[in-house]
């Protein structure tokens, strides 16, 4: 008897897990979303057809759809619903993802404690910490209350088992990585099992209309760890965000289905715990009675929030032939492009030859063009060694030709101004409707900008040399 030949159904194909590529043969790397590691091999899919089936709820005209079952609940934690949109919403699964440290397990153990009560009770658990290190963390911040339960587990079926034993309105596990499935193989926190994890949960979370918050471990480059289909899975993701040495967090929503995407969460992580700074432009400022060469406030915008922000620079004479060009919270290019900008267009020719750091105050990190015209005043005073005139904030980008040149918000941040007591701003042309007591300064180009600055001394005296010539 002849043996059967081997049909294209029965040969194995390859498919990416992070984008759904096909292929017949291995690769390490998927040709279509470059990522390693992720082309997996699948059977061949046999042809099917799916038969109509039961429906479970009928199609409503959209106007009969009930609304107020996608109220938002507070968590208790102001600075988080302002993120959230109003808070959370029943039956959405949010995703929070941050570096090692930085204070994810602190929120939301805070979280958890506050939004507890008789009605909606909490259910936290924690598959990275036995149980009595996260109580002894709930005494430190205070976030005891008898209606949060919690739960040391890495095995999904049991967490299942705690939903129909709790009945919790709200569900908190750190982290989705640490969770597997008995009947899927991996190790916990491959793409395996982050995605059949995830998908279990969001299944429990609709059907049982429990919220349900999920940390997330992050990469080396910062990205979350797992399939990207984990982000399109969940109906938020925000990124929690900060410097381990500095005091300011930050949670920045990157995906929300219930509100704005551009809103940012001011917090302050200290010994007892974590709070959230409804007004945290004083942990960026610092208040002198003079004014201190090298030093420029600006106005940034992060999201919607406005926020006062202390440029500092310092340049010294170099000891070495490649002069250092040191930044902290600032963009290194950026400040580089303010330098060439100053020495050709400022003709500032001081910059080249001296060592020159710049910095940010609080652990705020610039990355906005908005910054560009604060950068350079304080490059230009530390280079002259003159301070700005006190109560004076400047806001635009400067280009390669030395223009100012407009920034969105440019009304919002004035008003931020005025509300901290500064009187005097450099702004680009046509700002707008200009606060009461706030006296603006339109500049066209660096040199206006530069008029600012009080003549030095030490530039005045080749200028009247030159002029006995």
């Amino acid at each position: 008897m002849a043996a059967r030949t081997k049909t294209t159904k029965d040969r194995p194909s390859f498919r990416c897990t992070e984008c759904g590529w096909q292929t017949a043969k291995w690769l390490g790397r998927c040709p279509e979303c470059q990522a390693w590691g992720t082309v997996e091999e699948y059977g061949a899919p046999a042809v099917r057809t799916t038969a109509p089936g039961r429906v479970t709820t009928s199609a409503l005209p959209i106007g009969q759809v009930d609304g107020r079952r996608a109220t938002a609940r507070s968590t208790g934690v102001p600075e988080l619903d302002r993120v959230l949109g109003g808070g959370l919403v029943p039956g959405a699964v949010v995703l929070l993802a941050g570096e090692p440290g930085v204070g994810k397990s602190t929120l939301l153990l805070d979280v958890a404690a506050k939004s507890a009560s008789e009605e909606h009770r909490t259910l936290y658990v924690t598959g990275e910490e036995s149980a009595g290190q996260v109580r002894l963390r709930a005494d430190r911040i205070g976030a005891i209350d008898d209606h949060l339960y919690l739960a040391a587990e890495t095995d999904l079926s049991a967490v299942l088992g705690h939903l129909d034993e709790v009945k919790p309105s709200l569900l908190i596990l750190d982290s989705v990585q640490t969770v597997a499935s008995p009947e899927i193989d991996g190790a916990p926190g491959g793409m395996a099992q982050v995605r059949e994890v995830a998908g279990a949960l969001i299944r429990a979370s609709k059907e049982r209309g429990m919220s349900t918050l999920l940390v997330g471990h992050v990469t080396k480059d910062g990205a979350i760890a797992g399939p990207r289909l984990l982000e399109h899975l969940v109906d938020v993701v925000l990124h929690f965000e900060g410097d381990r040495h500095a005091r300011l967090r930050l949670v920045r929503g990157v995906k929300n289905r219930y509100g704005a995407t551009d809103e940012v969460g001011c917090f302050e992580l200290h010994d007892e715990g974590i709070t959230g700074l409804a007004d945290p432009s004083g942990l960026f400022l610092t208040r002198r009675d003079e004014p201190v060469p090298g030093t420029c406030l600006t106005v940034t915008l992060e999201g919607r929030r406005p926020l006062v922000a202390e440029v500092q620079a310092l340049t010294v004479d170099s000891q070495i032939p490649s002069p250092r060009r040191t930044t902290s919270g600032l963009e290194t290019s950026r400040v580089s492009m303010m330098l060439a900008v100053l020495e050709q267009r400022g003709r500032i020719s001081s910059l080249g030859k001296r060592d020159i750091y710049s910095a940010t105050v609080g652990g705020v990190k610039l990355s906005e063009p908005a910054a560009d015209l604060a950068v350079a005043l304080a490059l230009a005073s530390a280079a002259s060694d003159t301070p700005l005139p006190k109560n004076l904030v400047a806001i635009g980008e400067v280009g390669l030709a030395g223009e100012v040149r407009r920034v969105t918000g440019v009304q919002r941040r004035l008003a931020e101004a005025q509300r901290l007591g500064f009187t005097h701003a450099l702004v680009p042309a046509d700002p707008g409707k200009v606060p009461a007591g706030m006296k603006v300064l339109e500049v066209a180009d660096i040199g206006d900008a530069l008029r600012v600055l009080p003549r030095s001394r030490r530039r005045e005296a080749p200028r009247e040399a030159e002029d006995r010539r």
